[in-house]
């Protein structure tokens, strides 16, 4: 799912971690459709850095971020919310951390490089900008 280098770590608040954990552990794996991908995420979790939300640099990926992407196939500039479940509006550009995109976004940096498969193949993107973190704004329980 993500290719800049499979092996890299990723960055994630200890705040965002225990929600996430939280998240996963309400989840039936065994009933979801979507087992595959929640294994990811829960890998994804399991090499992250874990950093205080007051130390996390502001130039990565946390949950509630609103980062804008360049699809690197098309040229097209698209901007999206990282949010919870039942925050989730694909309308609004809020895509839920249990889409396989969102769990591609986590912990990732400006200028990263993300790989996404879609039905129809595999889109890349990169990270160009992130227009609001909540903690490089002083809201860490957000």
């Amino acid at each position: 799912m993500k290719s800049s280098d499979e092996a890299r770590t990723i960055s994630i608040t200890d705040f965002d971690l225990g929600r996430l954990e939280n998240l996963l552990g309400k989840i039936d794996m065994s009933n979801s459709r979507d087992t595959r991908h929640l294994d990811e995420l829960e890998f994804e979790l399991g090499r992250a850095e874990i950093v205080d939300p007051k130390k996390i640099p502001a130039d990565v990926i946390t949950m509630n971020s609103r980062v804008k992407l360049l699809d690197l196939d098309s040229g097209e500039e698209k901007i999206y919310t990282l949010v919870f479940p039942h925050d989730a509006d694909p309308k609004a550009d809020k895509i839920s951390i249990l889409a396989p995109i969102g769990t591609a976004l986590l912990g990732y940096r400006v200028g990263d490089t993300i790989t996404w498969e879609v039905p129809g193949g595999t889109r890349q993107f990169r990270v160009v900008q992130i227009l609001y973190q909540p903690e490089a704004a002083g809201d860490y329980h957000r």
